[in-house]
């Protein structure tokens, strides 16, 4: 393996903005931006992920990607939430955080067998490496990233 290909970490995402699908390196100097319409994509939080985009985005990605199982009405999900930002901000380059509304997407739910949300799935290379369903303390989370 080069080093140019060892230190990659490309994914593709759909811009929130324009709606077209970028394929972005998130170890990149800088924030990445759309091809375009030219507006910043930002990778320092958690995005949102529709069920159109799953797929191609777990299995693109050259980096995990954690996701989060939520729907917007569900009070632990909204406290995991700030915990979620904070690692998505402290992982970029490393770790793509992205949300999954379950409610928008429940073919997406039943495929996964999600029960309970908040669940929090771990992808590497396509495929589920970790879960874990309920509010986690950060410490788990980290943990989990481990996996």
């Amino acid at each position: 393996m080069s080093e140019s290909t060892a230190t990659t970490s490309h994914v593709t995402l759909r811009c929130p903005f324009c709606l077209t699908l970028n394929r972005v390196d998130l170890g990149a100097e800088g924030r990445p931006i759309c091809g375009k319409c030219q507006k910043p994509i930002l990778v320092d939080r958690p995005v949102r992920v529709e069920g159109e985009d799953f797929d191609k985005l777990v299995s693109d990605a050259e980096v995990p990607v954690l996701v989060d199982f939520y729907a917007d009405w569900c009070g632990p999900c909204k406290m995991m939430a700030p915990i979620l930002d904070d690692i998505a901000r402290e992982h970029t380059g490393k770790l793509l955080v992205a949300k999954l509304d379950t409610d928008r997407n429940p073919d997406l739910a039943r495929r996964f067998e999600i029960q309970g949300i908040p669940t929090l799935v771990l992808f590497r290379d396509g495929e589920p490496v970790a879960r874990q369903t309920g509010a986690l303390p950060r410490p788990a989370i980290e943990e989990m990233l481990s996996a």
